[in-house]
């Protein structure tokens, strides 16, 4: 048994004020597929598959990326607040001038020859995990006039296997463009949406070197982060 999640927790398929879900949810009933062997045993994501810097996203060129050096960490928990172990934990996000290494994302904001954006770890026994990255700028998007998305990051929590995966998206403190964004605004519940922002930690910042924001994972429960039904480059 698991608690189950709140109405309101999670965003409906059909959000009216992000205009790309009427492109992509579906119109008739999902027809269920049953699940085969090779689903569930493979591929393998256990800790032969990280690189030494995966978790690292300023280490992966030879020359330091440019912005502010940020720790993100956090707790990966089921809905019971017990810890999830040896999960993999993936970001994807946007340099520090707020554009993608996407061959689809051409807004005039320079790419980073140093950053390219992903990550990937594996939550520890205690389903803790931990990236250094730099902090994501905004940047603009055609969805209404004048639209741009907060600083945010991507995550991405998988079980035992690709069948068993959830995505969110991570944003920061006191950014004034919450009130004009609609997916951070497609969670219903003001609560739930809360839960989407991280928390400054003096506690792990260090010293000349990077700042630090904690963000709990919760998968299910009354306490449960909002996940996305799709994933989504936005």
């Amino acid at each position: 048994m698991y608690l189950r999640d709140a109405p309101g927790t999670h965003p409906p398929l059909d959000s009216p004020g992000y205009k790309s879900t009427a492109l992509r949810h579906p119109l008739q009933r999902p027809v269920l597929l049953p699940q085969k062997l090779t689903e569930i045993t493979g591929p393998l994501l256990g800790e032969g598959r990280l690189g030494p810097d995966d978790n690292d996203l300023t280490a992966q060129h030879a020359g330091e990326p440019q912005g502010q050096r940020i720790i993100v960490h956090g707790r990966l928990l089921d809905g019971n607040g017990k810890p999830v172990p040896n999960s993999l934990v993936e970001i994807w996000q946007a340099n520090a001038g707020g554009r993608y290494k996407h061959v689809r994302d051409r807004w005039p904001s320079p790419l980073d020859p140093n950053f390219d954006g992903v990550g990937r770890t594996l939550t520890d026994a205690e389903g803790r995990y931990t990236f250094t990255t730099i902090k994501p700028g905004a940047y603009p998007w055609q969805n209404h006039d004048n639209a741009w998305r907060p600083a945010h990051i991507h995550f991405s929590v998988f079980g035992r296997s690709f069948t068993q995966r959830l995505v969110t998206q991570m944003y920061f403190p006191d950014d004034p463009l919450f009130s004009q964004d609609p997916i951070f605004n497609s969670v219903p519940d003001p609560a739930a949406r809360a839960r989407m922002i991280s928390s400054f930690d003096i506690s792990r910042t260090v010293p000349n070197w990077a700042l630090a924001f904690s963000f709990d994972i919760v998968l299910r429960g009354q306490d449960a982060t909002p996940f996305e039904e799709e994933v989504d480059d936005e």
